[in-house]
């Protein structure tokens, strides 16, 4: 398993600027579970990412997103799981929502 906290710079009002997820390295890099981060801390749990998906896409990996494969405004970091598992029982997040919490 792979935790990973995606940075969205300049998110539009009312999208999260922050989102973790649970990446099954040994399968195709799909995400598990996925919490959004709002600007205030809430937090929104998502226990099957895909569920009602059209199209099942992998997770990029941190490298990928960091490069900007997938554009400008998205930074990444791994975390680890007792972080995700915190935040996803707590349904709070208290930290940086920028990348220099990196």
């Amino acid at each position: 398993m792979e935790y990973i906290k995606l940075f969205w710079e300049k998110a539009p009002e009312g999208e999260p600027p922050v989102i973790l997820y649970e990446v099954d390295i040994e399968s195709d890099r799909l995400a598990l579970r996925s919490i959004d981060i709002f600007a205030d801390g809430q937090t929104r749990n998502i226990p099957d990412l895909y569920d009602g998906a059209i199209e099942i896409m992998p997770i990029p990996t941190v490298e990928e997103l960091n490069a900007h494969v997938w554009g400008e405004e998205f930074h990444a970091c791994i975390i680890e799981k007792a972080e995700f598992e915190t935040i996803w029982e707590s349904c709070f997040y208290g930290g940086i929502l920028g990348e220099s919490e990196e």
